[in-house]
């Protein structure tokens, strides 16, 4: 074989890996490929945009509560769909809208931009009202599912916590809002579901807004429960379940007390759920047990923490 016809072969087996993105999860794609859950793609459409969600189903047998789960600056990645997964397999219908439908180099969505760099200058760009109404038609396809239960949550990572807290100023249907290390919007009093905060000790930009948080939405008259993981870096959540030897025992600490923290708030809001599909009859029946001196925990075990952390 020639020098020509071998530098040929070499420059053909290193094309697919050129043409992927630099910032490709394969950890989190391998651990989406495991899963046995049903997960499709949907075209919502809506002010004559078309918008791509990608949708989980859990594997239960009763309805579910749905999550319009927000992604981070780096766009509807294979973390932001195995972490969709990963919600779902704990009970819940996730809907994750690419909020870059549309917006990629070929009209494609967020596997179109080849570069980190180009993602984030996207994100970055987007257009407020439109990512408002590309979340309402989220959350309005997820609630007419026959599957759903009715009830509505919202949780975000990174620019998404940020756009998790504003939506909860506008969408008045929500049961809950997790904020995952995003910042806080400039008007919280037209918030009516409790906000839950999730926050990492090393990362002064976000978490130092906080102090001023707590204030604000006290005297809205709001409810707003920050906890602060002493010691993790922002984008815990990801970095946390990174196995390369990079990621930090905090990080993964985080994210271990995160999740469980998340899914402990999201079953609370299952428990209201059941409590008012239950008959009248039944109810006084349960309220009249609930009087036996039988404690029921409904407290965070990081709230003390997190108040210690703001203080």
């Amino acid at each position: 074989m020639t020098r020509s016809a071998l530098k040929l072969f070499a420059l053909l087996l290193l094309l697919p890996f050129a043409a992927a993105p630099a910032f490709a999860q394969d950890w989190a794609k391998a651990n989406l490929e495991k899963s046995s859950r049903h997960r499709e793609w949907v075209t919502l459409k809506h002010d004559g945009r078309t918008l791509q969600a990608y949708v989980v189903y859990p594997e239960v047998k009763q309805k579910a509560t749905v999550v319009v789960l927000i992604h981070e600056i780096f766009g509807l990645s294979d973390w932001a769909k195995e972490m969709s997964d990963e919600l779902a397999g704990a009970g819940y219908i996730v809907v994750a809208p690419d909020l870059l439908s549309g917006m990629g180099p070929s009209g494609g969505g967020s596997s179109e931009f080849t570069s980190q760099e180009a993602t984030i200058k996207a994100v970055s760009g987007l257009n407020p009202d439109t990512v408002t109404a590309d979340l309402d038609a989220a959350a309005d396809f997820g609630k007419k599912l026959p599957s759903a239960n009715g009830k509505l949550a919202v949780a975000g990572f990174c620019w998404g916590g940020g756009k998790t807290f504003l939506f909860a100023t506008h969408r008045k249907d929500l049961s809950g809002a997790f904020v995952f290390y995003g910042p806080p919007p400039a008007d919280v009093t037209g918030i009516t579901a409790p906000v839950y905060g999730f926050y990492a000790g090393s990362d002064a930009r976000i978490s130092s807004t906080i102090p001023d948080t707590v204030a604000a939405m006290k005297a809205a008259g709001k409810k707003y429960d920050p906890v602060v993981y002493d010691g993790a870096g922002h984008g815990f959540m990801r970095a946390g379940e990174d196995p390369s030897p990079s990621t930090t025992p905090a990080n993964k600490k985080a994210r271990e007390e995160g999740f469980a923290r998340l899914t402990m708030l999201l079953k609370q809001i299952d428990q209201q759920t059941a409590s008012m599909a239950m008959p009248q009859a039944d109810r006084s029946m349960k309220q009249t047990k609930a009087a036996a001196p039988v404690e029921c925990e409904h407290g965070d075990a990081n709230k003390d923490k997190a108040i210690a952390a703001i203080m």
